[in-house]
């Protein structure tokens, strides 16, 4: 092995092998495990987000590939429609020319061609991480396969009365010309204003206050309205008012969705542009007039002096002309939360326009019930209150999209209107008897994304063919997702499956938290806390990471503010970490469902745990290469370290077994690091030395050879879905030492705990040792004396099991503790002062006189207590003031009471110790 670990010298070729050999295909003797990667977009890169929940797929899917499952992790890209066309439209605009200069086909040629040479960056850097998808069944949600499924559920749902085309209100993006999902919409809270309009009663006996945050929007007014129960108005209701700058009346109306304490109590109500006034056009039969074009421009139902106008050169016109005629009560400064297309940035505007639908109801029904029934399980259980919630208020779900990058709706329209679905054109003319006289044309919208990926679990399978893949490995066993969208994809998921497999696509959903910064922010381009997984993986100089930011489309001086975590921990960049300490700090952070707070500080540390993985490798091979490790079934004599490790290790075993098969991967990553670290690298491998460089004799030597090569290989196997690159090139030389046969970790059996191994005994003494030799580092750390100086030790209230146990255990102390001699002291016999440690009711003790400078230690001791003194004193303060207590946050308020409690104990044990060399 080399001297050093090097990440960037192991992982890429590690994974080409792997993938060249296939590897990643099924191939268990054991029962189907299957997941499915929810896929990634087309035009994206990998994010944390993504590292985070595709290590934990991973790991999941290596864990059970060693445990025997045919296993199979489903990969594959989403055709990201909007965001795919954007990408290809921007390149057309640097060249001077659209998609409608090129035409449909030639557009779609130009897309197909960017997808090619560019759309598997994010498949590129998935392979960094480690991603052990079977690459062999890769899918993509526009190839043929995928496309026909698509046809043929929209045809059956269609047949069935689920699926149908009708004008209702949706998002509308005028940038883009097109309806977008909930999920492309993002609100956040800006400044606007509230406008309080007059509007004219009639009949001439006064006017009603109405305020809106869209003024525009008033020229599509139906109605005002107000609460059936407000006295001040129930006489005006049925009454008519005039709309101002219009010319038409409007009614009053009463309804229970007005709240007569907000503002004046009456409402306008736009039934075209606004989706609760949809809700009451509807329940009212009230006219829907939309007034809006599709780039939003107000359009000829407006009057003619506001047509052609942008939404917002028309708002400030109208507030002018409002206020001219005296019909402007006031204006106000409103905070309101504003929608806005999340590629874009444009206002969405709700919008009255022809889409299809899918009928959600029927659908939703049994996909309830099967998440009552235990058929599917959230994990935590507490998301599945959330999937009822919206399940039980469902709606039904706009599929249609206004753009050309997408599977284009299978529905034909003859010249009198007439629809017509079917798989193509052929089998409609079939059906229905249409001669080619007669003129088809097809639809030109495109399914929304969601729709195709809500076949993903069934379809990647092969389905509508009934495939040997889909009867053995659907339903797949767990989807691995975050909270954001369990509406848009596990519901829709959930629904089709069931409607189209009868069965569940999968029997539990494993809800992930949210990667945030190491403050709790969520990472954000414009706050410029983002993390790239492939700079943690490779490293990347801090003037390259603002550069990188700056092109981002960040300012440049935010960019330069970036990262205090980052400058603080890495003042010239973010070293390379690999990929293996970057896929065990997420494992060590997923608790479950809480969000992540990413500590820079933390993947610092599993670097580190690396290292000391790599080098205690190499101490076990450098003292078993080449050296009998009882692989022929020589006699092996067993020392106590190496019966404790191996009872440990069973321990370890059974509770990283326990940890995996209930998603806490939290749990098992700290009992691996603890082990491998603790127990493993600090303990036994220094307890080895003395049987390997001592006179205990070859068949002992043999024993913890094969305990060191065996110990290690279970380690490397355990932490191997976690870490698989430096596992993997560590096995290589250590498994066969091992004894173990196979070209690579991966396909070795996953350890198992055995019963035989356990030895509460061994267990026992190794605790009453590490107990007396931690107890003579404690006295040198306390009394500042070097480690290399041997000790005079002296040691009371001891009793014949100590004594014996000593006797049995020597060589190990005398190696790790270094005492100068021991002396047992009789009960009658009178100590010296001393420094004293415990092991159990036994004594251990340093006798002072000569060992330390008396009064340099005096003053050392003194220095430290006046500096706690004085930081016990300004936390002290800060927690007597009231001002303090009330308002910072109670975390602040917490954290710093426990540093006050910890300052309280070390200033007590400062105490005890220079009491204690005062005596002297």
């Amino acid at each position: 092995m080399d001297k050093t670990y090097d990440p960037r010298a192991i992982e890429q070729p590690l994974y080409q092998e792997w993938e060249k050999a296939g590897h990643f295909r099924p191939g268990g003797r054991g029962a189907p495990y299957c997941i499915m990667l929810p896929p990634p977009n087309v035009t994206g890169t990998l994010h944390m987000g993504h590292a985070f929940q595709h290590t934990l797929m991973d790991t999941l899917i290596r864990y059970h590939r060693m445990g025997g499952d045919d296993t199979l992790w489903q990969g594959g890209t989403d055709h990201a429609g909007i965001a795919t066309q954007m990408v290809v439209e921007r390149q057309l605009a640097a060249e001077g020319i659209s998609r409608h200069d090129l035409g449909r086909e030639a557009f779609l040629k130009r897309v197909w061609q960017w997808k090619g040479e560019s759309g598997d960056t994010i498949t590129r850097q998935m392979r960094r991480l480690g991603n052990s998808i079977d690459w062999e069944r890769e899918r993509f949600t526009m190839d043929d396969g995928l496309s026909r499924a698509v046809r043929e559920v929209f045809v059956r749902l269609y047949d069935e009365g689920l699926i149908y085309r009708g004008k209702r209100l949706v998002n509308w993006d005028p940038v883009l010309h097109t309806a977008v999902s909930d999920l492309e919409v993002v609100a956040e809270e800006e400044q606007g204003s509230l406008w309080h309009m007059r509007y004219p009663l009639a009949d001439g006996s006064g006017h009603l206050v109405v305020a809106t945050t869209r003024p525009e929007t008033m020229l599509g007014d139906t109605a005002v309205a107000v609460h059936p129960e407000d006295e001040r108005y129930s006489r005006l209701i049925g009454k008519d008012v005039e709309l101002p700058l219009t010319g038409r009346t409007i009614p009053v109306i009463a309804d229970d969705y007005v709240d007569p304490e907000f503002g004046s109590g009456c409402v306008k109500i736009t039934p075209a542009h606004d989706f609760n006034d949809y809700a009451i056009g509807q329940r009212h039969a009230l006219p829907m007039i939309n007034i809006l074009t599709v780039d939003a421009r107000i359009n000829d139902e407006a009057p003619e002096t506001y047509r052609g106008l942008d939404r917002f050169e028309a708002r400030k016109r109208i507030v002018a002309d409002l206020e001219a005629r005296g019909l402007l009560e006031r204006i106000d400064d409103h905070k309101l939360m504003v929608p806005r297309g999340d590629r874009t940035h444009a206002v969405i505007e709700p919008f009255l326009t022809d889409q299809w639908y899918v009928k959600a109801g029927p659908l939703a029904e049994p996909a309830i019930r099967a998440v009552e029934d235990g058929r599917i399980r959230f994990v935590p259980d507490n998301w599945s209150k959330t999937y009822f919630e919206w399940m039980r208020n469902i709606e039904d779900w706009c599929i249609s999209r206004q753009i050309w990058w997408g599977h284009r709706i299978p529905a034909w329209y003859d010249e009198a209107g007439n629809i017509y679905v079917a798989h193509d054109e052929d089998e409609v003319r079939r059906k229905h008897n249409l001669g080619r006289d007669v003129m088809l044309n097809q639809d030109p919208d495109v399914l929304d994304t969601w729709f195709s990926s809500a076949l993903w679990p069934f379809s990647t399978l092969g389905w509508p063919d009934e495939t040997p893949e889909l009867g053995r490995y659907y339903p797949t066993n767990v989807l691995v997702t975050g909270f954001d969208i369990i509406f848009f994809w596990v519901a829709r998921m959930i629904m089709m499956g069931l409607k189209f497999m009868d069965d569940v696509p999968f029997r539990e959903v494993y809800i992930t938290g949210l990667i945030r910064d190491s403050e709790g922010q969520k990472m954000s381009k414009s706050k410029g806390n983002v993390l790239d997984p492939i700079d943690l993986i490779d490293g990347i100089a801090l003037e390259d990471l603002v550069e990188k930011r700056t092109r981002g489309l960040m300012q440049p001086q935010m960019a330069k503010r970036i990262d205090k975590v980052t400058r603080k921990h890495f003042p010239d960049g973010i070293p390379p970490f690999g990929t293996d300490a970057l896929r065990f700090t997420l494992a060590s952070l997923a608790s479950t469902g809480r969000d992540i707070k990413f500590d820079l500080g933390r993947i610092e540390g599993y670097r580190n745990f690396c290292n000391k993985l790599w080098n205690a490798a190499r101490y076990v091979l450098m003292n078993t290469e080449g050296q009998d490790t009882g692989l022929g079934g020589e006699p092996v004599e067993l020392s106590l370290a190496d019966r404790w490790i191996e009872s440990r290790l069973q321990a370890v075993i059974a509770q990283v077994r326990h940890h995996m098969d209930h998603y806490r991967f939290d749990l098992a990553a700290q009992t691996l690091y603890d082990f491998t670290w603790h127990d493993y690298c600090d303990w036994y491998l220094e307890l080895s030395k003395p049987v390997l460089t001592g006179d205990a004799g070859a068949v002992a030597q043999r024993g913890t050879r094969r305990t060191l090569v065996r110990v290690l290989d279970a380690m490397l196997r355990l932490m191997h879905p976690v870490m698989p690159f430096i596992t993997e090139a560590i096995w290589r030389q250590a498994g066969p030492l091992a004894g173990c046969d196979g070209d690579t970790l991966m396909h070795q059996p996953y350890p198992a705990p055995d019963e035989a191994r356990v030895d509460a005994a061994a267990e026992a003494e190794i605790d009453w040792v590490k107990t007396f030799i931690l107890g003579m580092r404690r006295i040198r750390a306390e009394m500042d004396i070097s480690p290399g100086k041997s000790l005079p030790l002296l040691i009371e209230n001891w009793n014949e099991k100590d004594r014996t146990r000593y006797t049995d255990n020597e060589a190990f102390i005398r190696f790790l503790a270094r005492p100068e001699s021991v002396t047992w002291l009789e009960a009658d016999d009178e100590a010296p002062e001393s420094a004293m440690a415990l092991v159990g009711e036994m004594h251990l003790l340093i006798p002072l006189a000569g060992l330390i400078d008396k009064d340099a230690e005096i003053a050392r001791l003194e220095k430290e207590r006046a500096k706690v003194r004085k930081n016990l004193d300004v936390c002290g303060a800060k927690l007597a003031n009231p001002g303090f207590v009330d308002r910072a946050p109670a975390e602040v308020v917490d954290k710093e009471r426990s540093r006050v409690a910890d300052m309280e104990v070390t200033l007590k044990e400062l105490d005890a110790q220079l009491e204690k060399i005062r005596q002297i």
